[in-house]
This record gives C-alpha cells, sequence and structure tokens, in this order.
C-alpha cells in the first residue's frame, strides 16, 4: 500500500527563517523510513488560521493520506496547532495521541504529558500532531510508526497491510500477547 504523507512544520522563527528546520525535515526521513512517499513539506507560523488553511488544502485538495504535523502542540499561548487541527478534523483519533504520551512518559521524559497534539480525520487524511522538538520527533514516530500504515489503511477504507490478526504485530510492538486472544487482545473477539 502507498502511503503519500505531508508534513507541516508550525513555528514561528522557522518561518520567518530565524531558525532552521530540524523537525520537519527528519520527519520526512522517518516517513520515508516507513515506506510512504512524502509530497508535500511546509512551514506555517502559530497562527491558527493559517494551520487550519494548509490542513484543509492538504486533505481536500491535495488528498494525501498522512499529514504529520511537527511544532505548537505544548501549553505556550503561541502552541495552536491542536486548536486548528480539532477546527478541522470530522472524527478525533485519541489513542494515537494518549498512546505517544503514555509511551513518551513511560520511556523518555515525564514531559511527554505536557503536550496537547490531537490526531483526527478529515475524510481519507489521517492528521497527527507531533512534538517540535527533533528529539520528541524521535521518539514519538518510534511509538506511532508501527500503527501508522494500518491507521492510513484503515483511514482509507482498506485491509491493513498483512491484516489486522497477523501475528507479526506483536513482533512489531516489542510485546507478547495472551495466545487466547490473539495479537489485539479482545478486540479480536
Amino acid at each position: 500500500m502507498e502511503i503519500r504523507v505531508a508534513v507541516l512544520t508550525v513555528s514561528d522563527r522557522r518561518f520567518r527563517g530565524e531558525r532552521k528546520d530540524l523537525s520537519g525535515p527528519l520527519l520526512k526521513e522517518l516517513a520515508t523510513k516507513l515506506g510512504a512517499e512524502v509530497v508535500s513539506y511546509a512551514i506555517v507560523p502559530d497562527e491558527e488560521a493559517q494551520i487550519q488553511a494548509a490542513l484543509l488544502d492538504l486533505a481536500d485538495k491535495q488528498g494525501v493520506d498522512l499529514v504529520l504535523t511537527t511544532g505548537g502542540t505544548g501549553p505556550a499561548p503561541r502552541d495552536v496547532t491542536p486548536e486548528a487541527t480539532w477546527a478541522i478534523i470530522e472524527r478525533e483519533m485519541p489513542g494515537l495521541a494518549e498512546l505517544m504520551r503514555l509511551e513518551g512518559y513511560r520511556k523518555y521524559t515525564p514531559f511527554a504529558v505536557l503536550s496537547r497534539a490531537v490526531a483526527g480525520i478529515r475524510g481519507k487524511t489521517l492528521i497527527v500532531n507531533l512534538p517540535g522538538n527533533p528529539q520528541a520527533v524521535r521518539e514519538s514516530m518510534g511509538i506511532l510508526g508501527p500503527l501508522l500504515p494500518a491507521a492510513v489503511a484503515l483511514v482509507k477504507g482498506e485491509a491493513p497491510p498483512n491484516g489486522i490478526n497477523d501475528p507479526s504485530w506483536t513482533t512489531r510492538f516489542g510485546k507478547g500477547t495472551n495466545d487466547e486472544e490473539g495479537p489485539c487482545g479482545a478486540i479480536d473477539r
């Protein structure tokens, strides 16, 4: 399955050229390693209307499968990426952001819980907010990366790669399962 990805960096300073964008290019690299094709990359300022406009263009006009945003997810006054995302998504996928915060907290830093990132669906496009720090981007993609191909397939109305009951899912996440319940636990029932 081909996944067409857009990377959107949200940062006033990077938009103005005052700082080099490290997270966006890293996110492009990590998406490519997942087997995705990065078809768009842009930087927008921390302005809710501009973030919304970019997301709408990527989902509605360009029809990308996955939008990965980086930046603007913290509690600072100018961090408005979650609000912009909420305004345009049609359905939330809370588990992705919850998993990113939980595993980020458990594996890397207690500050992961300060993220206000959201994930949701617009049409057949999955939109996921990621932190703006390059290290946090790498860690977050390590957490979400194995799930993204399946999530994108399901959003598009397709079967996930290898099927949802494929035992290889457990090796991708490094966890065993209860053989009676299958790789997705009670969901398989």
